[in-house]
């Protein structure tokens, strides 16, 4: 048994390494891009960020349940599988990887290599042909994905997370990058906007990262727990 410390030490790194790679590798797209070699691509980045997710979830899973997105760790709050303490602790570690990840690319990352646009774009924002309402919309809808996916691997005690979690909700991660990131930039999580958005002074449309995700997170977890859960005890 792990202590709080402990949980919210592993919350932190998670947090950290999947804003790092994920928001790193749109600035190797954009460096490549920029020196004539073609850049990673949209595929590229969304490989790199369901690694780094998947990855530190099947590291960490067992310390602290590997949230590292507020939008699962309230899926797991609202269906009391974790009390309001943990979950509030769980945020700000999550929020503090987060930020420290964003500040860290800002500061190694060679000044010449950044432009106003490039800075700004490793902050999620909408593409120019989409309101608010889309936006919320379009990350409700894969965060929803992402979380009945984690449910499924991770809460659900038949489900096979010694085996295949941190695989599944990586590819999760990846399938709605595939989708979501031209539109929305697909954070399916507010710490990979907060922090971003804090290290570049990026606040542009920044509510819809807290409002569809967190919206997405809740819908899925009480629906997997109402439909799958209801005679498994809380974790």
């Amino acid at each position: 048994m792990y202590s709080l410390p402990q949980k919210l030490f592993a919350e932190f790194i998670g947090a950290f390494a999947f804003v790092y790679i994920s928001a790193g590798s749109i600035c190797a797209d954009q460096y490549l891009a920029a020196t004539g070699q073609g850049g990673v691509g949209l595929l590229g980045i969304a490989v790199a960020s369901g690694l780094a997710f998947g990855i530190m979830v099947t590291a960490l899973g067992h310390v602290s349940g590997g949230h590292f997105n507020p939008a699962i760790t309230i899926g797991f709050w609202v269906t009391r599988r974790l009390g309001t303490l943990h979950t509030i602790s769980y945020w700000i570690a999550q929020l503090l990887g987060a930020t420290a990840a964003a500040y860290l690319i800002k500061l190694t990352i060679p000044d010449t290599t950044w432009t106003a646009k490039a800075l700004g774009s490793i902050t999620p924002d909408l593409g120019g042909d989409f309101t608010r309402a889309h936006g919320i919309a379009i990350e409700a809808v894969m965060t929803f994905l992402l979380v009945f996916v984690f449910f499924a691997t991770v809460a659900d005690a038949k489900g096979a997370f010694n085996k295949i979690a941190g695989f599944a909700v990586g590819l999760a991660i990846t399938m709605d990058t595939l989708f979501g990131g031209p539109f929305t930039g697909a954070a399916m999580n507010p710490a990979r906007a907060f922090g971003p958005a804090l290290a570049t002074t990026h606040w542009q449309n920044h509510g819809v990262y807290w409002a569809g995700p967190l919206l997405g997170g809740v819908i899925a977890g009480v629906l997997y727990d109402r439909m799958f859960l209801r005679d498994q005890p809380p974790a």
